[in-house]
């Protein structure tokens, strides 16, 4: 990590009350501290009145290169901040909000005005002037903030285009790679157009990276073909908002017909085509523009305006060669090598409380308003004004992406006149208004071939205030109109009486007032870059959302990921189609689209896919050199045809070859004389009934060929017709792609062929099951990749009333979709942002032993959760908020430790920070200050020592929960909410349960009452009496309370005898203890004390412990009996992250018929002597699935395998 150098001095403002800057004080950088030298006192900044229009802002002299910050609370004092915005700037105008992720724009501060929070910047910033703004502190203090800021020095070159000049790079032939090409840069401008390089060749070739309202286009030209066709011509887009005078990277890489297109962080990868190759083209480049304009490219353009900086092209510093007037560069008008600051102020409008007001002269007989503004949004409002006396108004605002104009007199609308189209479209668009007496006329986009003129019924005269983006919460219905809301989106050079308004005064209140705006820069982002609709679909927005249009694409869904159709025609059948066409989805949610196929709907579900080549054709005159070949296309392409065949059981191709004199294994010279290709695209030279390697066909297998030396009937040579018909089905080589032949150029010689379609049946992630028959059974799966959007669907059937279906952990994030009582299901998930769950409660319970059918899913969007045919309930993302998923463990796992004498784990919920350790964005889940009124605590335990504490939660506040076995080995849950009260005791109705086996208690808190759950037992209810709410919450410990605690002296007892024995899949909510102290104790907020071993004594049962448990990772794709070190048969590969359809685990317990209850307990007594009963009892489990859901017919939800 870089850092400033020591004694570098740098300036640092502040706002006082009016918001005009003053000069506080001098900071030095020192390499590993920050110092303050405050003109008075000492403790940092503070200002005089604590409201969000402060902020403090750094000057550092010249650009540098910020990599990361840390603040403090102020010195000795109350005073800290929770949380900030930080903003860059090149020239202390037009800032620019930084963002750690695409949608993170806040930072989380100090929890008091000691610690250090420290994040490292996910991308650093380039700027010479920083701005911290307060947005929330401590409500008992005022705003207070120590700064440190980590960086080093920014070199760079830059280069001032005046929207007519350019650079003329000329290169030499010798140092030209034909291979590869990589040129980079970056640019700033505020025009929205203009050619940024051009490069032309002979025959038309040219290229050309052009910025067209605000967007990057890459076109090429390549080939042989005329200039104007649109053939040749490749256009590709990407960025979106770069005309807001900041710095965007570029980066174009070429090699040979791979091109790969960056600006910012978005890429774009694409092949030329043509015979597109660099040295096809002249060897000279010119950025900022074009000799000759309009020659030398298909479509109008301007030279650029703006700045370039670091222009490398092949390696080469194009600008330092101009600045040395090296021959080679040729400048072309006037360039100069500083980058010129336009003064241009913006300023955005949050929301519907956002208003800008502005004084005019009162009674005029004209008047004359003017702006620009950028939005997303369809309505909203843009000005109004009161006319002289009150005698009427008008009222400017977007409907539908038009501007509409009402006049008013007295209260009743005069006119109403629309103007413009899509002017929501993210763009700069300027509005002119100018009335004189009764002469009115509006002007957009500065197109005077479209203005807009009235006559009107009514003298105007000008009133005293124009209200910009909203009203006054003040003002009067006669002083402002906003029947629409406010205005969301930025606004720029404001003119009333063509006079251009500096609303940096306005920031500094000397002139107008306003509401919840920031000036000075223009907040607009896209949220359609990247395009977060998957599968095509369209993407549209707001100011503060993104919307798909998933029409025509197949599938639904906010952001379009779930295909509307079934994967498999097996799929169909179980919903009980007959036999028809239908489209299916081979991956689900996953990349590849629908296709259409034949469902034959008999005892099995035949899927068929046809091909375009499927009548008997006949071959002639064809040999070695010239031979017959053919290829088949079939109407899937070849990913979605893999994806068919990997999940089908079987499938099947008829091949018919009929022949005279024509053979087709007989070899000449060792080459065989017919052959056909599958989609692995190997030459395969067996045939219909043989199998690979072995190159026969049915006859030569069965031994019935007519002539018993050859292997094939067509190989006997006969001058009569016969044939070798069978069906291919080596899954691995289908379907037939081609098929050639060589031997029909003889006298009498030659065939005919018929190819058949591609038949497939069965669906191997549909009928799989898999049977949990103890709380500590799990199977492990690679952990679960949704960053951004993720689906899991499954059955199950359960008598249990409350378990876990599925669960993945990262260190802060999660996953979980749990029958959280016998009636609800619940999907919780958290992503940076806090807990979210989506709950589904069903009005009949769902463990009565039949199958149910759960589906969730997870994007960036909302979260949404389904149960059999009820209806579906969502959860809609926050706003701005975390969206990415990260998880780091295998799903289904389950941790267990060995506590030895004395030992402890703790687990801190404050949110600690080093600077050494926490990068993080966002402040963890659980805060010193959070209040908690409800909790889910699950734990199972072994033990033979009483008294004994297990678990222990304390709080900054003497609240508390403990979880203890009594002297007489009856367990205790102690809960005090109230540090005035005594504790609130459950005692459970077992009598001693430190007997050395294990038991399973699950503990849930809704405010005021207490559920627990023993050993699966019915669930026992108390009403607590000290408190519904559990404050401040600060640490989790399992074994010995290590600090001091103000604890009641049963808890005390048994902490004084600490835990020895076995704690198993501790959970407090999302948190996992002792996954976090034995797998992540290096990231997690974790301290372990003592002998802390992870064991399996979880799995363990008493003396047959090592029969009780069956894990299976699946980690292959196998087949046959099942060993206890190998994945489950017809298993999944882990290295593809895929999770088997129906989730690839239906959770099945299957005690329905009493001879495979049999079979499941002579599996579990004799498992290591007879590997062939486990594969037995699994076929019948797969058939008593079948059956069950077949005539069950309960749920008409789609059935599928999901991708992550």
């Amino acid at each position: 990590a870089c850092c400033f150098p020591s004694s570098t001095y740098f300036t640092l403002y502040e706002t006082n009350l009016t918001g005009t800057l003053s000069l506080l004080l001098y900071v030095i950088f020192f390499t590993t501290f920050l110092i303050f030298l405050p003109t008075k006192g000492a403790g940092g900044w503070s200002p005089l009145v604590s409201n969000k229009y402060q902020w403090l802002q750094i000057d550092l002299g010249e650009r540098m290169e910020i990599t990361a910050i840390a603040t403090q609370g102020g010195y000795g004092s109350s005073d800290w901040v929770t949380s900030y915005l930080l903003m860059f700037s090149d020239s202390g105008r037009n800032w620019k909000q930084y963002r750690q992720e695409e949608s993170i724009w806040g930072f989380s501060g100090n929890t008091n005005a000691d610690s250090v929070v420290y994040y490292k910047l996910q991308h650093s910033i380039k700027a010479r002037f920083l701005r911290f703004i307060p947005l929330d502190w401590n409500p008992n203090g005022r705003i207070g903030m120590r700064i440190e800021v980590y960086g080093c020095s920014y070199r760079s070159e830059v280069v001032d285009f005046d929207g007519k000049s350019f650079l003329l790079y000329r290169f030499d032939e010798k140092s030209i790679n034909s291979l590869k090409d990589v040129i980079s840069f970056k640019f700033k401008t505020m025009e929205s157009d203009g050619i940024l390089l051009h490069r032309k060749g002979q025959n038309g070739n040219f290229i050309t990276l052009e910025l067209i309202k605000g967007k990057l286009f890459l076109f090429i030209n390549s080939g042989d073909t005329k200039l104007h066709s649109t053939n040749s011509l490749i256009n590709i887009t990407t960025g979106s908002l770069l005309d807001d005078q900041h710095w965007h990277s570029v980066l174009i890489e070429h090699f040979n017909k791979q091109v790969n297109f960056t600006v910012d962080k978005h890429t774009q990868h694409f092949h030329a085509k043509g015979e597109f190759n660099y040295l096809d083209l002249n060897y000279e480049l010119s950025f900022g523009g074009t000799l000759a304009a309009g020659k030398s490219v298909p479509f109008s353009h301007r030279n650029f305006h703006g700045c370039f900086e670091n222009l490398y092209c092949n390696g080469v510093n194009v600008i330092n060669l101009a600045k040395r007037q090296k021959p080679q560069i040729y400048i072309m008008g006037n360039v100069s090598f500083s980058c010129s600051q336009p003064q241009t102020v913006p300023v955005t409008f949050l929301g519907s409380g956002s208003y800008l007001s502005l004084r005019g002269s009162s009674g005029q007989d004209e008047i004359s308003v003017s702006f620009q503004f950028r939005t997303w949004n369809k309505m909203g409002f843009l000005l109004s004004s009161n006319f002289h006396q009150h005698s009427g108004g008008l009222l400017l605002y977007l409907h539908d992406g038009k501007i509409r104009l009402n006049l008013f007199k007295l209260g009743k609308q005069q006119s109403d006149v629309t103007a413009g189209a899509e002017l929501n479209n993210g763009q700069w668009h300027s509005i002119s208004l100018a009335a004189k007496r009764n002469h009115l006329s509006i002007m957009i986009d500065n197109d005077v071939t479209s203005v807009l003129h009235l006559v009107l019924p009514m003298q105007i005269y000008s009133g005293d205030i124009y209200y910009f983006g909203g009203c006054s919460n003040t003002s009067s219905d006669f002083e402002c109109k906003n029947p629409f809301g406010g205005f969301q989106g930025c606004m720029r050079q404001i003119s009333i009486s063509n006079k251009v308004v500096d609303l940096i005064l306005v920031q500094q209140s000397i002139f107008g007032n306003f509401s919840d705006l920031q000036i000075d820069l223009c907040g607009l982002i896209d949220r359609c870059l990247p395009n977060y609709c998957e599968h095509g679909g369209e993407c549209s927005q707001s100011w503060n959302s993104f919307y798909c249009n998933c029409t025509n694409t197949g599938y639904m869904g906010a952001t379009c990921h779930s295909s509307i159709y079934e994967q498999s025609c097996e799929a169909y059948k179980h919903r009980g189609n007959t036999s028809g066409f239908y489209y299916i989805d081979s991956d689900g949610s996953g990349p590849l689209g629908p296709f259409l196929v034949y469902c034959n709907m008999t005892d099995t579900a035949w899927t068929i896919v046809q091909h375009n080549s499927s009548d008997f054709t006949r071959v002639k005159s064809s040999n070695r050199e010239n031979p017959h070949t053919v290829f088949f296309k079939y109407t899937a392409n070849t990913e979605q045809l893999q994806a068919t065949i990997n999940h089908a059981e079987h499938c099947e191709q008829e091949f018919a070859y009929h022949c005279k004199k024509s053979r087709l294994l007989n070899k000449r010279d060792g080459i065989p004389l017919s052959w056909w290709v599958g989609r692995t695209n190997e030459t395969q030279t067996y045939w219909g009934g043989s199998l690979p390697d072995v190159q026969k066909c049915t006859c030569g297998l069965e031994g019935n060929c007519i002539d018993s030396q050859y292997y094939c009937n067509c190989d006997a040579d006969r001058n009569e017709w016969t044939n070798d018909t069978g069906f291919l089905s080596y899954k691995e080589h289908l379907p037939v792609t081609q098929i050639v032949i060589t031997d029909t150029d003889r006298p009498n010689s030659e065939a005919a062929y018929k190819l058949g379609p591609l038949l497939c049946r069965g669906d191997r992630s549909f009928w799989n099951s898999a049977s949990f028959n103890t709380e500590t059974s799990y199977l492990h799966f690679p952990t679960f990749h949704g960053e951004l959007s993720a689906d899991v669907s499954f059955f199950f059937k359960t008598t249990a009333s409350s378990g876990v279906f599925l669960e993945n952990l990262g260190i802060k994030d999660f996953i979980r979709i749990e029958l959280h009582s016998p009636a609800e299901v619940i999907f919780s998930f958290d992503v940076g942002n806090g807990p979210f769950e989506v709950m589904v409660q069903s009005p009949s319970h769902l463990n009565d032993n039949q199958w149910h059918y759960v589906r969730a899913e997870r994007n960036i969007k909302e979260a949404s959760l389904q149960v059999d045919q009820l209806p579906p309930k969502s959860q809609p993302a926050p706003v701005d908020g975390h969206i990415l998923l990260q998880l780091n463990s295998q799903l289904f796992v389950e941790i267990s430790a060995y506590f030895g004498s004395g030992s402890s784990v703790t687990y801190n919920f404050q949110e600690y920070y080093t600077l050494s350790k926490n990068s993080s964005s966002h402040a963890a889940s659980f805060h010193g200050d959070m209040t908690l009124i409800r909790e889910t605590i699950t734990l199972s335990f072994r033990t033979t020592r009483t008294p004994t504490l297990l678990l222990y939660v304390g709080s900054f506040y003497k609240e508390y929960l403990s979880v203890i076995l009594a002297r007489n080995g009856s367990l205790q849950i102690r809960y005090k909410l109230d540090s005035h009260q005594e504790p609130d005791v459950f005692n459970s109705n077992f009598k001693n349960m430190a007997d050395g086996q294990l038991h399973h208690v699950k503990i849930n808190r809704e405010e005021g009452v207490l559920f627990v759950e023993v050993n699966q037992n019915a669930r026992e209810q108390v009403t607590l009496s000290s408190g519904i709410e559990f404050n401040a919450i600060k640490s989790l410990v399992l074994g010995k309370i290590l600090e001091n605690s103000d604890v009641d002296q049963e808890t005390m007892k048994a902490n004084s005898q600490g835990f020895t024995g076995c704690l198993s899949s501790v959970q407090f909510n999302h948190i996992a203890p002792l996954k976090a102290a034995l797998h992540h104790s290096s990231l997690a907020p974790v301290t372990v004390k003592g002998h802390v071993a992870e064991s399996n004594c979880g799995t363990l049962t008493g003396a047959e412990s090592t029969l009780s448990e069956t894990t299976h990772s699946f980690a292959g794709n196998h087949s046959g009996p099942i060993d206890e070190g190998e994945p489950l048969a017809n298993a999944i590969r882990s290295d593809s992250a895929i999770i088997g359809g129906v989730i690839a685990v239906v959770i099945f317990i299957l005690l329905c018929i009493t001879a495979i209850a049999i079979r499941i307990y002579q599996q579990k007594s004799l498992y290591k002597k007879n590997e062939t009963k486990r594969a037995e009892n699994e076929d019948c489990a797969e058939t008593a699935l079948k059956t069950e859901l077949t005539v069950q017919n309960r749920v008409n939800e789609n059935q599928k395998e999901y991708f992550f």
